[in-house]
């Protein structure tokens, strides 16, 4: 058996635009049924969503049925020794592809490099601190050379949220192993001083000129949103990995709509607005 080539990373290498959902609810049943429906990339959110290392992994063995759609994983934080833990578990659970918040320096960036990867890239072994073991990610030595293999198979992508983020983001994009920024609309809202707004003028203008400066760096640019207009708006920007959806909002639009309809008062549907659908 051979380490499996990471498509998703190919393919953002190549400017392929993968369309991706975002996955909330923690479950492997919900998974199972949306990666039936043929996104490129499902997100499973370790950060926001009562996600743990088990329902990591039980939602990963429900998307490896659908081999069309990739598993992307963000883990609950980026920096410090928790970081390193919980990327180095992650990676072990056989998710090739990670997503890391919070990333406002080219510092913390490479550091998140360092992480994921294991040690014999670089000169003395200074290439990656990842601990040898595998488990899992190497199907328990049924890749016999997993170890060797793996660095290049794994997909980082780092979150910019933050003012100094974008102050910073030349820097991050041109970090050695980064394959992609992805902008955070609420948190950048928030961080601009517009607090649950990230439709505001301000921070569009500033997701606008993120997008455009992380495609002329050479890396692939991500974005989540459900406004549609939007998020065509940023594939024609040259935005690459663009989530459309959240599993749990489209739950609530479909349940309060069939309640609405039968029971004959208005159902309290989130607005398709920019302020409310990204995330």
């Amino acid at each position: 058996m051979q380490t499996p080539t990471n498509l998703f990373k190919h393919a953002l290498a190549q400017k392929q635009a993968q369309i991706g959902l975002w996955l909330g609810l923690a479950s492997a049943y919900t998974t199972e049924i949306c990666a039936g429906a043929g996104f490129d990339w499902l997100l499973l959110d370790g950060e926001h969503a009562p996600n743990d290392t088990q329902s990591i992994l039980a939602q990963l063995q429900a998307i490896a049925a659908y081999p069309s759609s990739h598993a992307v994983a963000r883990v609950p934080m980026g920096h410090g020794h928790v970081a390193q833990m919980l990327i180095k578990q992650y990676l072990d659970l056989g998710v090739q592809s990670l997503l890391v918040p919070m990333v406002d320096t080219p510092e913390q960036a490479a550091a998140v490099v360092r992480a994921a990867r294991y040690p014999q890239d670089g000169a003395a072994g200074q290439g990656g601190i990842r601990g040898m073991g595998g488990a899992r990610g190497s199907r328990w030595g049924r890749y016999p050379n997993y170890a060797k293999e793996a660095n290049a198979q794994v997909c980082i992508l780092v979150q910019a949220e933050t003012q100094t983020a974008l102050d910073n983001l030349d820097a991050i994009v041109a970090t050695e192993g980064v394959d992609g920024v992805f902008i955070g609309p609420a948190d950048l809202s928030a961080s601009l001083g517009h607090v649950g707004n990230p439709g505001h003028p301000k921070v569009q203008a500033a997701i606008d000129d993120a997008v455009t400066r992380i495609v002329k760096g050479g890396k692939a640019a991500g974005i989540l949103t459900t406004d549609n207009t939007l998020a065509r708006h940023y594939l024609a920007l040259g935005a690459t990995f663009v989530a459309v959806g959240l599993d749990g909002n489209l739950l609530v639009r479909a349940t309060n709509q069939l309640a609405a309809e039968f029971k004959g008062s208005p159902a309290k549907t989130p607005a398709a607005s920019p302020a409310s659908t990204t995330y």
